[in-house]
């Protein structure tokens, strides 16, 4: 297709009980554009983000990652969804405090059997040891009942270790301790007396603080075990709901864009034509016929004519062209009704890639990668797929011109062989290579075939500049700015003007020369160029015919043939880059042949190891290096040399709503 897809205004009416379920539809298939949102949520985005919060925040607990957007088989949730996710989030915040709580514990007993063993072997009165230390240490009675309640009340203030029937014993730290004399009190708690000139820790102390210790550390690898199961347990359920509720946020997001009574919703967006009976069929069966539809022209829509909204640009194109569409969109959208330029695209990138990396092997493994990169490859290289057609086109483009150079992961000796062979039976002189840019005698080259070379990336400059002017005279008759498409320069006097130029230099190169009459074929364009506002007016009848004042007029022309004189010639020249890079290529290529060649004429196997290494790595270095390069030229070449003629202005992509990012082709 030369154009895009002939777009509608789809306008939907739709009762807010299938509205979920029409969202849903619309959110699978990808079928309609809806103008962007101006802000704002649905009534329960609310409700929705604090579930996906706490599911969030259960899943980090469980170190569990969930989806960043629906699942292909999601669905909008419902109550059970709701319930389920609840009880999920709810069983894991109370494993959650639980686990604080016993690295609490542990931390806490830890500090006091640490501190409480530092002064095991200390030659003073215990009495004295809380006035030496961290510690307040308390012993005496207490009922055994009301131990555990004194547990709970104390918290992380004081640790109390049981010492056999009701006697206990509190340790706490030194500034707590009125707090600690306090809730003791509250207990009834009944100091003991510690015997006079008893040293130390009690033995006691430490070997409760040390059941403690285990038991606490115990308490958290039970934890951390329940942790694993919890988490492969309802891990696929937490993956399933979050998908659900990001589903239904987006839904959401939606519902606010359009306007709404109490009881239907009124949607509008754009979608192919070929797409309105498919819509319609299919929400019809979901609603039982509830949903009204009505369709609208682009010419039909007042803002559309008055230019302040655009109409979104849908392609459809092959797998092939469809690969190098990203090289468009890049840019920019091409607008709604004018030329589609993604097929010459796919084209001349082809071409211009396989001229300036030609090689058989490197070829190869270019293609080899876009065939690993489709679908049917390999799950690893899926998040390439939308560079598999782009690859693989690129790859036998590369080798094409291989074979016409003689080149297989840089060897020149492979092809001599059948080369000669084919050659001599079509043209009776067999040669080592069909086409041979390096300029060197020895092996058939000379600078007169490589400016032939060079001649021929020009031509293909020429031809690609030729088909963007012609794309914008034919853009600009189809928008109807008529003055553009005929006296600007890029316009039809612009192509009249590039044209003629390169036929003289054609005659020139081939051995004729400049003419008179050749003034004339130059000087009308450039009159057009540069009368051409006036001329334009004059048409149109608009006055004054000079709109600015002669000076500006003149002015403005004068700067406008320079400017197209300047641009034509870079344009075209800048394809030399082509033939340079070729060039290059072919001596890189060169370089790590002769070298590899050198290394394995050397002594014995080693020399044959490093030749191989150095055919590996340069080699490698090539597809990577020199490839990335290359692209970045022909991309260069198409946007500079190419989208300057027509992309004058830009349109707006098609972007349906989806649940899912646009996936990877």
């Amino acid at each position: 297709m030369i154009r895009p897809r002939k777009m509608k205004r789809i306008e939907m009416t739709v009762l807010k009980s299938d509205m979920n379920a029409v969202i849903e539809y619309l959110g699978r298939h990808e079928l309609i554009h809806f103008p962007e949102s101006q802000g704002g949520e649905g009534k329960d985005s609310a409700r929705i983000r604090d579930i996906l919060d706490k599911l969030r925040a259960a899943a980090e607990f469980l170190a569990l990652e969930l989806p960043a957007e629906p699942e292909a088989d999601s669905v909008m949730p419902g109550e059970t969804e709701e319930a389920r996710s609840e009880k999920i989030c709810a069983a894991v915040e109370a494993l959650k405090n639980r686990e604080i709580e016993a690295v609490r514990q542990r931390q806490r007993i830890s500090e006091t059997f640490s501190e409480a063993r530092a002064f095991s072997n200390l030659n003073a009165p215990f009495a004295d040891l809380d006035q030496l230390s961290y510690l307040t240490l308390r012993v005496g009675r207490l009922d055994p009942k009301s131990q555990p309640e004194l547990r709970q009340t104390l918290s992380d203030r004081a640790v109390i270790i049981p010492l056999g029937g009701d006697r206990i014993l509190a340790a706490g730290s030194r500034k707590g301790r009125f707090a600690l004399d306090s809730e003791l009190k509250k207990y009834s708690f009944e100091p003991i007396a510690i015997p006079e000139g008893y040293q130390g820790i009690p033995a006691e102390m430490l070997y409760g603080l040390e059941g403690q210790l285990k038991a606490a550390e115990k308490e958290i690898a039970e934890i951390t075990l329940e942790k694993g199961r919890m988490k492969s347990g309802l891990g696929p359920d937490m993956r399933r709901l979050a998908a659900s509720w990001l589903m239904a946020l987006a839904a959401e997001q939606l519902k606010a864009q359009f306007t709404a009574t109490e009881s239907i919703y009124l949607l509008s967006g754009w979608t192919p034509e070929d797409t309105v009976p498919l819509i319609a069929a299919d929400l019809s069966k979901i609603s039982a016929g509830r949903v009204a539809i009505r369709t609208y022209k682009p010419d039909d829509i007042p803002e559309v004519r008055d230019g302040t909204e655009k109409v979104p640009v849908a392609l459809k194109h092959g797998a092939f062209v469809k690969g190098f569409e990203g090289v468009v969109f890049s840019y920019g959208a091409p607008l709604y009704g004018t030329i589609d330029p993604t097929p010459l695209v796919a084209i001349f990138f082809t071409i211009l890639f396989g001229i300036m990396f030609g090689d058989v092997g490197q070829g190869f493994v270019l293609f080899l990668a876009g065939l690993l990169a489709g679908r049917r490859g390999l799950k690893s290289f899926a998040r390439f797929g939308k560079y598999s057609s782009p690859l693989i086109a690129v790859g036998i483009a590369s080798m094409i011109m291989g074979i016409l150079n003689g080149e297989v992961f840089t060897i020149e000796e492979l092809l001599v062989a059948p080369t000669r062979m084919i050659t001599g039976a079509l043209t009776g002189h067999p040669m080592d290579r069909i086409l041979n840019i390096m300029p060197l005698a020895e092996k058939g080259g000379s600078v007169k075939k490589l400016f032939y070379f060079f001649g021929f990336t020009i031509g293909i400059g020429v031809i690609l500049n030729s088909l963007g002017l012609l794309i914008n005279i034919v853009n600009r008759c189809i928008m109807k700015k008529y003055e553009s498409a005929f006296f600007s320069k890029t316009g039809l006097a612009g192509l009249l003007l590039f044209w003629y130029a390169i036929f003289i230099a054609i005659r020139c190169v081939s051995g004729g020369r400049f003419e008179y009459a050749d003034f004339v074929g130059l000087l009308f364009p450039v009159l057009c160029i540069f009368f051409g506002p006036a001329i334009w007016r004059c048409i149109a009848r608009e006055k004054p015919v000079l709109e600015h004042g002669i000076m500006t007029f003149i002015m403005e022309g004068f700067v406008e043939i320079l400017e197209t004189a300047s641009t034509y010639i870079s344009n075209t020249v800048s394809f030399l880059r082509v033939g340079a890079f070729a060039l290059s290529h072919a001596v890189l290529s060169y370089i790590v042949f002769r070298f590899s060649e050198e290394l394995a004429s050397g002594a014995g196997p080693a020399g044959s190891l490093s030749a191989l290494l150095i055919m590996i790595f340069g080699n490698a270095l090539i597809i990577v290096l020199e490839g990335m390069i290359v692209a970045i030229q022909v991309v260069r070449l198409q946007y500079y040399e190419f989208f300057s003629k027509f992309f004058t202005e830009t349109g707006v992509e098609f972007s349906p709503f989806r649940f899912r990012k646009k996936a990877e082709q």
